[in-house]
């Protein structure tokens, strides 16, 4: 399934879950005493996660699907580093046919994915930086380039060469002859000729009058051009380069699609002098130098300039550079958020002192609200309102190479365009527009061409769920939707002769995802898996099996191999987890619905629930946890391994110590479509605390749970909301824990931030609803702050600013831990004991 690279706070334990099956060929340290199903300490819960064994991290194919290639981690001299991995080959039914060394990884296919020929019987693959072709029929692979250089991106061209891009050129080569030959030159300087016009232009007089007097000067000026004039002439020599592109000397180069056909080239720029926002240094306490050492970190939300990226065609024949006109896009010059703009403005002149807010208001809406659709004050020269600013996703080319289709995101976050661009006449066709209100999604934008076909497939939450439709590109009104209903569809796949499209769904149950396959063009859907706790699958290149990543809530991943088709019984080809884990009589968890009082759908949450012989009974009534999962997107209530798997070692733990404990996919979670996820837009930490609150009502009503002794802990956005809770419900927790928290949205990152609660600048109501430090004065109860000082994606300023506050607020009851050597997800053994002993001893305090 796809990475979602800009999720706030991935999990502090998503390093870690790396750690699965097979065991490793180094000692393990003996169990302890009490890991015999009975229980565990903390001391083991927190130790390097070698004892739980090591197996798959990534699965992939061979090209023959012969064989299947996975990735565990290392063992080295000291133990199973988390951060260096080895590969290792299987048959199909286990076997392991070798463990691939170091000196061997170039015999390694790519998992990242692979460029075939329109006979599917080769494939191209970039393995390190270098280029392999791949024969299908037996695995057989050539290298076709070994040098320090990192080639990428490889195509085969319709005239038998293949391309592939080098430090940021695109180059072809003759898969008999070998010769290689370089497609387009695209050079970020002005083009010499209009130089030398240029500085002939701009001339001052002593310069003039030089030229006017000398007959030596003029001389050598006319060699000057006449030089620049052969070089031109000369790249029509077909031995020769091409003529180079000259795209001036105040863009910077973006991603860049050569056309199969070799002619065209698309490629996006941005300005070369824009603002990417002020970084904040980073201090180390803890060096080798023993000096006090800075690093730079990110930029702050709404520092940067937005001004998005501009989509250039570059033909070679002609020789022209066409700036593709984006401004038909439908809405694309719209302002979403003009009236934000207008109330943001009111609000800084009312603050200044100027007048009352509300007369600032209404003034200034009556000023401006003709111009309500225009982006910025500015306008294009006709006077029309200019067109937002987007990021383009990469170009994916027609059969008949005519057409390339790409998607296009604005930057305020709000729309989704998919467009054509038709080559020949340099035009662009709008296919497909997808607004959001609140914020498109990052997830669930998967498209491209059915293989051998003109057909588009693409995923949409347009029904408020990511579903999967078709569209003919030649007919934008012939969008159709190939499933449906209130679920959630990801990581399609074609097979390859495209008569079907594979994909994972969640129908039964929100937190239980198999694979399924649509047949084409009937829209039949057929179920392929009864697992239950599917997290990713691949196809093979044959189409014929699937190689699934398995797991359940008390058992790490697995891989298993299926035939790709229904009512087939999967085998498992892996199996490491260590014999110490498994003694263990881990607490399962139930995923059980809790009733919510402000939506119509339950609350999804896993639940923890100890012995009835367990202590900590008082007057009929039990302590209870909730815990509060980080990166605010994210689903923890599913039936499969969870990310958080220290955290679920720990609430086995509790569990055995008398607590109940539960763990809600609050709204904002992950996997259950559109409207769960943007009821947090403009006013994060308040829905999301409503259902913790349902939360610690169903525990009282139907777990014999006492309301007055609950806690409440999370990490990084599980932090945020714990603090949320704490300062503006004092009565709902007993306590809490806040885990690298963010305390002001401001100071966060701009991809995450922005889609949720636009900018401070237009948006500054919802900074302020929204982050916790506002609130700070409502803490009564007691609450740990921990937090990494490495921590370069929720900085430790975040806590530090948050400390102050609470210190001038004359707050008691209150402490920080802070981790020296640690980032976002902590790496050593020592700090993660450290952090949760604390957490532990709080609830024992305050709950017991």
């Amino acid at each position: 399934m796809r990475p979602r690279t800009l999720l706030l706070a991935l999990p502090a334990s998503l390093l870690a879950t790396v750690v699965m099956a097979q065991p490793a060929p180094v000692a393990i340290t003996p169990a302890d005493p009490t890991s015999n199903g009975a229980g565990v300490t903390l001391e083991r819960i927190m130790s390097h996660p070698e004892w739980l064994g090591r197996g798959p991290t990534q699965g992939f194919w061979a090209a023959d699907s012969r064989t299947v290639y996975w990735r565990r981690p290392a063992a080295t001299r000291e133990g199973v580093d988390l951060r260096e991995s080895e590969t290792l080959e299987s048959d199909l039914r286990g076997e392991v046919l070798r463990v691939v060394g170091p000196e061997q990884e170039s015999t390694v296919p790519s998992p990242f994915g692979a460029a075939y020929d329109r006979a599917r019987e080769r494939r191209l693959e970039s393995r390190d930086g270098d280029l392999f072709l791949v024969r299908l029929e037996n695995g057989a692979a050539t290298q076709l380039t070994r040098t320090a250089a990192r080639e990428h991106s490889p195509l085969f061209l319709d005239d038998g060469r293949i391309a592939f891009e080098r430090d940021g050129q695109v180059f072809a080569r003759e898969l008999e002859g070998g010769l290689e030959s370089q497609l387009f030159d695209v050079r970020f300087e002005q083009d010499p000729l209009e130089k030398l016009d240029e500085e002939a232009e701009k001339a001052d007089f002593l310069r003039r009058q030089q030229a006017r007097y000398y007959d030596w000067i003029r001389d050598e000026d006319a060699r000057a051009r006449r030089r620049l004039e052969r070089r031109v002439e000369e790249h029509e020599d077909r031995a020769r380069p091409p003529r180079p592109f000259y795209l001036g000397d105040k863009r910077e180069p973006g991603s860049t699609w050569p056309s199969p056909d070799g002619q065209v080239l698309l490629l996006t720029v941005t300005a070369k002098q824009r603002e990417r926002g002020k970084r904040d240094e980073m201090p180390r306490y803890v060096t080798d130098s023993g000096w006090v050492e800075t690093t730079p970190v990110r930029p702050k939300v709404g520092t940067g300039d937005d001004s998005g990226e501009t989509l250039l065609l570059l033909d070679r024949g002609t020789h022209e550079v066409v700036e593709i006109d984006l401004s038909v896009l439908p809405g694309i010059a719209d302002d979403p958020l003009a009236e934000l703009r207008k109330a943001a403005e009111a609000r800084r002149k009312a603050e200044a002192g100027d007048r009352k807010p509300d007369e600032t208001a209404d003034e200034t809406a009556d000023e401006t609200a003709e111009d309500s659709s225009e982006t910025t004050d500015e306008k294009s020269k006709e006077g029309k309102p200019k067109p937002r600013p987007v990021q383009l996703d990469r170009a994916r080319w027609s059969a008949d190479r005519g057409t390339a289709v790409l998607q296009a995101s604005s930057i305020d976050n709000k729309d989704r365009w998919v467009f054509a661009v038709d080559i020949a006449e340099r035009r662009v066709r709008p296919l497909y527009h997808r607004h959001d209100p609140a914020w498109i999604n990052w997830s669930f934008r998967d498209l491209d061409f059915l293989p051998g076909d003109e057909i588009l497939y693409l995923l949409s939450e347009e029904s408020g769920f990511s579903q999967l439709y078709l569209l003919d590109p030649s007919d934008p009104e012939s969008l159709r939707r190939l499933t449906d209903g209130d679920f959630v569809v990801d990581s399609p796949a074609p097979a390859p002769d495209g008569s079907a499209l594979y994909f994972t769904a969640n129908p039964d149950h929100p937190g239980r995802y198999d694979v399924y396959l649509v047949r084409l063009p009937e829209g039949d859907v057929e179920r392929l898996t009864a697992l239950g706790g599917i997290s990713s699958y691949r196809l093979s290149p044959d189409g014929s099996k699937l190689l699934l990543t398995h797991s359940t809530t008390t058992r790490p991943p697995e891989l298993y191999v299926q035939d790709a088709a229904p009512g087939v019984e999967p085998h498992r080809i892996t199996d490491g987890v260590s014999e110490e884990f498994t003694a263990i009589d881990w607490v399962a968890p139930r995923v059980v619905e809790v009733p919510s009082s402000h939506h119509h759908r339950p609350i999804y949450s896993r639940l923890y629930l100890p012995d009835e012989s367990a202590p900590g009974v008082r007057d009929g009534k039990r302590p209870a946890v909730v815990f509060v999962h980080g990166a605010g997107y994210l689903q923890n209530a599913h039936f499969a391994w969870s990310s958080y798997f220290r955290e679920f070692m720990f609430h086995t733990l509790l569990a055995r110590e008398g607590y109940v404990v539960l763990d809600m996919d609050y709204r904002g979670s992950a996997g259950y479509g559109r409207d769960w996820r943007t009821a947090i837009y403009r006013n994060m930490g308040w829905p999301e605390v409503e259902d913790l609150a349902d939360g610690v009502h169903y525990l009282a009503a139907e777990h014999e749970v006492d309301p007055e002794r609950v806690g409440v802990y999370g990490g990084s956005y599980g932090g945020f909301l714990t603090m949320m809770a704490l300062f503006n419900r004092p009565d709902l927790f007993a306590a809490g824990a806040a885990l690298r928290p963010v305390t002001d949205w401001a100071h966060y990152n701009h991809p995450y931030t922005s889609n949720i609660l636009n900018t401070p600048d237009v948006d500054p109501e919802a900074y302020q609803r929204s982050s916790p430090i506002e609130y700070a004065e409502g803490l009564e109860k007691p609450l740990l702050i921990a937090t990494g000082m490495l921590d370069d994606n929720v900085l430790f300023q975040d806590s530090v600013r948050l400390v102050q506050r609470l210190i001038e607020l004359e707050k008691e009851d209150w402490w920080i831990a802070f981790y020296p050597v640690e980032p976002h997800a902590f790496r050593e053994p020592s700090s993660w004991l450290d952090e949760y002993r604390r957490i532990h001893d709080l609830f024992d305090r305050t709950l017991k």
